[in-house]
C-alpha cells in the first residue's frame, strides 16, 4: 500500500518535467506594406461593431439587432464554442490519472488465472486507478491543439457576426434601391399613360400617325412591365432579408429613403499591420496553424513508447457476508508499451501532419493576402463609386431637362416622337442607374467595415462623439 502510494508523486513529477516532443509554434512573420493606396486619412483605427449606427437609421439598428440575436448561423457558431471549450476540457483530462470502480461477482473452480479442485464463489469490489505518464508530451500537445481550436471557434463567432451584419445592411440597401427603382417605375408608368392618353386623343383626330401611337403604347407597356420587375426583386430580397433576421419570410419596414441615406465620415482605416490583430479570420487561421502545429507534436510523441501505470486496492472474498472482514485486496503495476517495426507507419504519421501544417501555413498566409486585397478594393470602390454618384446625379438632371425640352418641342410641332421616345428611355434608365449606383456606393462602406474586421470609429472618436450630442 505504501508503495501504491509513494508511485503517485513520483509519477506527477516525471510528468511535470517532461519535455514536449515536435515544433514549438511561432507565428508566422508577414511582409506588409506601410500604407494602403487609397487611404486617405493614413491614421489608426480601432475595430467597433456599431458601426452601422454611422448610416443613422433606426431600422438599420433595429435589423441587425434582430440578427445578432435570432440569426440561426449565429446560434451555430456559439454551438461550436461550447463545444471546442468541452473538447478542451475532455483532452485535457487525459494528463491526469482516473479512478475507476469495478466490482464483481462469479462461481467456478477457475479464479485468478488458476484452477482449484472444487469450485468455489468470488466477490470484489475495488477501485481501479490508471495512468499513463505523459513523459513525451502527448497529451499536453494535444491539449495545445483543443486549446488553439477552442480560440479558433471564438474568432470564427467573430467572423460569423462581421459577415451576418455586412450582409443584413447589406440587403437592406438592396431592398432600398429595388424599392426606389419600383417608385421609379410606377412613377414612369403613370406618366406614360397620361402621354398615352393624349396620342391616343391626337390620333383620334387624325393629328398624328399611327406610329406615334403604337410608340407610346410600347413605351407604356415597358414601363408596366418593369413594374411587377421590380416587385418580384422586393419580395425576394424581404424573404432573404427575413432568413437573415432568424424569421418566417415576412414584409419589411423601411427606414429612410436609399436617397436619405448618409454617408459615414472619411474613414481611418489604419495601418496595414494592424490586420494580422483586427480581422478575426486571419486570427482564425493563426490559430488554426498552431493547432495542427501542435499535432506534429503528438504524431512525434506517437514514435516513442509510452508508460503506464495501474493500481487496484480494494476488498475481496469467497463469501459475500465476510467481504468486508477479509482486509484488503491490492496489486500494483506498470507496462511500457512501444513500436519495434511497424513499416514506417508512425514517421508516415509524422509526414502527414507536418505536410498538413505546411497547408495551414499557407492558408494563413493567403487568408493575409485576401484581407490586404479587401481592403484595398473596398478602398478604390469607395473613391470611384462617389465620383460615379456625381457623375449619374448630373446624367440624371441632364435628361429630365432633356425630357422636357423634347417633349415641349414636340407639342410645338418642332421635334418628331421619336426624339420624344429617346430622351423618356434615357431619362428612365438614368434614374434607374443612378438608383443601383447609389446602393452599390453605399455597400462599400460596408465591405470596408468587413475587410478592416469590424469598423473604424476609435475611441476617442466616439467620446468626442459622445460629448458633443450631450452638449446639444
Amino acid at each position: 500500500m505504501k508503495k501504491l502510494l509513494l508511485l503517485i508523486p513520483i509519477a506527477l513529477v516525471i510528468t511535470l518535467s517532461s519535455c514536449s516532443v515536435g515544433p514549438d509554434f511561432v507565428k508566422p512573420q508577414i511582409d506588409t506594406l506601410q500604407t494602403y493606396r487609397f487611404d486617405t486619412l493614413k491614421v489608426d483605427s480601432i475595430a467597433n461593431l456599431e458601426w452601422w449606427n454611422l448610416f443613422d437609421d433606426v431600422m438599420i439598428d433595429t435589423l441587425v439587432l434582430t440578427a445578432l440575436e435570432q440569426n440561426k448561423d449565429l446560434h451555430i457558431a456559439v454551438a461550436r464554442i461550447e463545444e471546442a471549450r468541452a473538447g478542451l476540457t475532455f483532452t485535457g483530462a487525459d494528463r491526469y490519472p482516473s479512478l475507476d470502480i469495478q466490482a464483481g461477482a462469479g462461481r467456478g473452480n477457475f479464479v485468478g488465472g488458476q484452477k482449484f479442485a472444487s469450485e468455489a464463489n468470488t466477490f470484489s469490489v475495488t477501485p481501479a486507478l490508471s495512468w499513463e505518464i505523459d513523459f513525451w508530451g502527448k497529451y499536453r500537445r494535444a491539449t495545445e491543439v483543443a486549446r488553439a481550436n477552442l480560440l479558433a471557434s471564438e474568432y470564427s463567432l467573430r467572423t460569423v457576426q462581421i459577415g451576418l451584419i455586412s450582409e443584413v445592411v447589406g440587403t437592406y440597401f438592396q431592398l432600398l434601391d429595388f424599392n426606389q427603382r419600383l417608385d421609379i417605375a410606377n412613377a414612369t408608368l403613370k406618366s406614360r399613360e397620361k402621354s398615352l392618353d393624349i396620342i391616343q386623343q391626337r390620333y383620334d383626330k387624325g393629328i398624328i400617325p399611327e406610329l406615334d401611337l403604337n410608340q407610346a403604347q410600347i413605351q407604356r407597356e415597358i414601363a408596366a412591365a418593369a413594374v411587377p420587375a421590380f416587385e418580384r426583386l422586393v419580395s425576394k430580397t424581404e424573404n432573404a432579408l427575413s432568413i437573415l433576421l432568424g424569421k418566417n419570410p415576412e414584409a419589411i419596414k423601411n427606414g429612410k429613403s436609399l436617397n436619405e441615406q448618409q454617408t459615414p465620415p472619411e474613414i481611418p482605416v489604419g495601418i496595414p499591420s494592424d490586420i494580422l490583430l483586427r480581422r478575426p479570420d486571419v486570427l482564425q487561421a493563426e490559430n488554426l496553424l498552431h493547432a495542427q502545429n501542435a499535432r506534429v507534436g503528438v504524431a512525434v510523441a506517437q514514435q516513442y513508447p509510452s508508460l503506464s501505470l495501474t493500481a487496484l486496492l480494494g476488498v475481496a472474498s469467497d463469501d459475500l457476508s465476510t467481504l468486508t472482514s477479509n482486509g484488503l485486496a491490492w496489486s500494483v503495476g506498470g507496462s511500457l508499451l512501444g513500436s519495434l517495426f511497424n513499416f514506417n507507419k508512425n514517421s508516415a504519421r509524422v509526414e502527414i501532419e507536418e505536410a498538413k501544417t505546411r497547408q495551414s501555413l499557407f492558408n494563413y498566409e493567403k487568408t493575409v493576402l485576401n484581407a490586404f486585397r479587401e481592403v484595398e478594393d473596398a478602398l478604390v470602390d469607395i473613391d470611384t463609386y462617389k465620383r460615379e454618384v456625381e457623375a449619374k446625379e448630373r446624367q440624371v438632371k441632364a435628361a429630365k431637362n432633356a425630357e422636357s425640352l423634347s417633349r415641349f418641342r414636340y407639342n410645338q410641332g418642332v421635334a418628331s416622337y421619336l426624339e420624344v421616345l429617346d430622351t423618356e428611355r434615357t431619362y428612365f434608365s438614368s434614374a434607374l442607374d443612378l438608383s443601383q449606383t447609389r446602393q452599390n456606393y453605399l455597400t462599400t462602406y460596408i465591405k470596408l467595415y468587413k475587410a478592416l474586421g469590424g469598423g473604424w470609429v476609435s475611441e476617442t472618436e466616439k467620446k468626442n462623439s459622445n460629448n458633443t450630442e450631450n452638449n446639444k
